[in-house]
């Protein structure tokens, strides 16, 4: 499939974000733990990524009223992020996580999201109809494991039916499997989620190690096997420090990352998923569009943090 950019082009992604909490470097007082705060989610990494590389990006989830999701939209407009399919809720506020990171740069959340306004964001069945009808007019749509795993049963079930729809009226999806178990309900409930997900893909960036949590797959060649059998055309599996392995058709190729000090790996697989969507929307070639993925995330590991300064982003080619 070859995605060319144009004026008109844009791509949609659908997920959610939250406010982030990260250990401070300043000593605090007594009974005082410093923290900065930011924002973050995997989906919104994509978004803020793409932005600043040159792409069209509206970001779809919900909101609250209060001052913290207001700060939010300021936030995610001063990037280039396009917020007019961002729903508002009465009464609600985003959801919280604090990023622990031990010493090999390893990270690991806490989350406060039960409540969060994106979680009910296709709970009403006419609400959800219209919100794709706008999304019909975006060629391309991003979500995640995550994106999935936030969403009742039945909302997932309206989410395929719309998907469905979407895709027959000439959209391309994409999907990155990212996983996190303690979202789901159960083991068998994420599998069959991702099956149907999967079929309804045009472009999957699956992570080895979350494709192994979910389907037991041996190796990456097991996870492009299976993903093909689903019917999906392009496939790039990341593997971590090793690189990924890029495949179209009949063609697999092991793109190697740079070796870096890390970190943090916090937005790691965002920011790759950012570099290699942010090519191909321009029409280059799955294996150039992996380089850039790889480009991108090098340099993210090396902040703290799942956003990175601006001025430390590489001009990814």
């Amino acid at each position: 499939m070859k995605l060319v950019n144009t004026v008109e082009t844009q791509i949609a992604i659908l997920g959610e974000c939250m406010l982030e909490l990260t250990r401070s470097d300043s000593d605090g007082s007594p009974g005082v733990l410093p923290m900065n705060l930011s924002y973050g989610g995997d989906t919104l990494n994509v978004a803020v990524y793409l932005a600043r590389l040159g792409g069209i990006v509206e970001y779809v989830t919900g909101l609250g009223d209060d001052v913290m999701s207001d700060w939010l939209i300021e936030q995610w407009r001063a990037e280039g992020v396009g917020c007019r399919l961002v729903a508002r809720t009465a009464g609600s506020t985003p959801g919280l996580y604090l990023i622990n990171t031990d010493e090999l740069g390893e990270r690991s959340f806490l989350y406060w999201r039960d409540s969060s306004p994106a979680r009910r964001l296709l709970s009403d069945q006419s609400e959800s109809q219209a919100l794709f009808e706008k999304l019909c007019a975006i060629p391309v749509l991003f979500m995640s494991g995550i994106t999935l795993a936030i969403y009742d049963e039945s909302a997932r079930r309206r989410l395929f039916s719309l998907l469905a729809d979407y895709r027959q009226r000439g959209g391309k999806v994409v999907f990155d499997g990212n996983f996190r178990p303690k979202l789901w309900d159960s083991a068998d409930a994420a599998r069959d989620a991702y099956i149907e997900m999967y079929k309804l893909t045009d472009i999957a960036l699956p992570t080895l190690e979350d494709e192994q949590q979910v389907f037991g797959d041996l190796n990456e060649a097991s996870v492009v096997d299976r993903l093909q059998s689903y019917g999906v055309r392009e496939v790039v599996v990341k593997l971590g420090a090793e690189g990924c392995l890029a495949v179209t058709n009949t063609q697999q190729t092991l793109v190697r990352a740079t070796e870096v000090d890390v970190v943090d790996t916090t937005s790691a697989g965002d920011s790759f998923n950012a570099g290699y969507l942010s090519a191909r929307l321009v029409g280059k070639d799955p294996i150039t569009a992996a380089h850039a993925g790889h480009q991108l995330a090098s340099t993210v590991i090396q902040y703290k943090g799942a956003i990175i300064p601006r001025d430390a982003m590489p001009k990814v080619r």
